[in-house]
C-alpha cells in the first residue's frame, strides 16, 4: 500500500496521462493551469496503450492521474482533486450552486459523447439524429447560464472550465466544416468567446490540435468529412 498523501511533508508530483484529443483530460489541465501548479503529462496511443497503462488504469481508460505512487480515474475526480488541493477553490462559495455545477459538468460530458457520435455518423440521417440531441442539451445549458460571462456570473469556476473542452471542439467543427453548434444559443456563444480567450485554457492543449481534429473527422469518414470536402 502506498503512503497516504496526508501524512507527506511535500505535495506529491502529479502526472496525467491521456492522449492527445481526449476533452476530458483537458478539463484537469485547465484547472492546474489557472492555479500555475507544477505538473507532469503523458500521451499514449489509446488505441494501443502500453502494459504499464493497462496495469495502472482499472477501466483501462484515460484520462488517469499518478499522485505519487496513487493513481486516480474519471475525469470529473480528478477534476475535483486538483481543486482541492490547489487553493483557492474554483468551486463556488453556496454549496447549492456547488452541487447544480457538479451536475452540469456530468452533462457537460454527454455532449461531449454526443459530439464524439456526430464525428462518426457515416450519414446525413445519422449525424440528424446525433445534432437534434446536442441542440436539445444545449437549449437546456442556455436556459440555466447566468447571461454574463461565465456560467454562475462573471467569476471563472471549475464548471467553467469543464465546459472549455467541449467549446473548443465545437470551434473546430465549425472552421473545419461550417457547422455552427451554437447558433441558436445567444448566451453560450458568449461563454465560448470568454472561454476560449483565457491563457489557462489556450495553453491547455497540444501545439497542432485543430489539424489533429480535422485529421479525425477525415479518418471517420462520416457525414462530417463530407462537409469537410466540401467546404475546403
Amino acid at each position: 500500500m502506498s503512503q497516504s498523501t496526508t501524512s507527506q511533508s511535500t505535495p506529491p508530483k502529479l502526472e496525467l496521462i491521456s492522449f492527445k484529443l481526449c476533452p476530458f483530460v483537458q478539463r484537469a489541465i485547465i484547472v492546474l493551469k489557472n492555479k500555475k501548479v507544477d505538473f507532469d503529462i503523458t500521451y499514449i496511443d489509446i488505441s494501443h496503450p502500453p502494459e504499464w497503462f493497462k496495469a495502472l488504469s482499472p477501466l483501462g481508460q484515460v484520462p488517469i492521474l499518478k499522485v505519487g505512487d496513487d493513481v486516480l480515474f474519471e475525469s470529473s475526480v480528478i477534476q475535483e482533486y486538483v481543486d482541492e488541493v490547489t487553493p483557492p477553490s474554483l468551486q463556488p462559495d453556496d454549496i447549492l450552486v456547488k452541487a447544480k455545477n457538479r451536475a452540469w459538468i456530468s452533462f457537460g460530458g454527454d455532449i461531449l459523447m454526443a459530439m464524439h457520435g456526430l464525428v462518426m455518423a457515416k450519414d446525413q440521417a445519422g449525424a440528424e439524429e446525433k445534432l437534434a440531441v446536442i441542440q436539445q442539451k444545449l437549449s437546456q445549458l442556455e436556459a440555466d447560464h447566468s447571461g454574463l460571462s461565465y456560467f454562475n456570473g462573471e467569476t471563472f469556476n471549475m464548471v467553467d472550465a469543464a465546459y472549455a473542452p467541449m467549446f473548443m471542439r465545437m470551434d473546430f467543427i465549425k472552421e473545419h466544416t461550417g457547422l455552427d453548434l451554437l447558433d441558436k444559443s445567444p448566451k453560450l456563444s458568449a461563454w465560448s468567446k470568454a472561454l476560449l480567450a483565457r491563457p489557462c485554457v489556450q495553453d491547455s492543449v497540444v501545439a497542432g490540435l485543430t489539424k489533429m481534429y480535422r485529421a479525425m473527422i477525415q479518418h471517420m469518414d462520416g457525414y462530417l468529412a463530407s462537409l469537410l470536402k466540401s467546404a475546403e
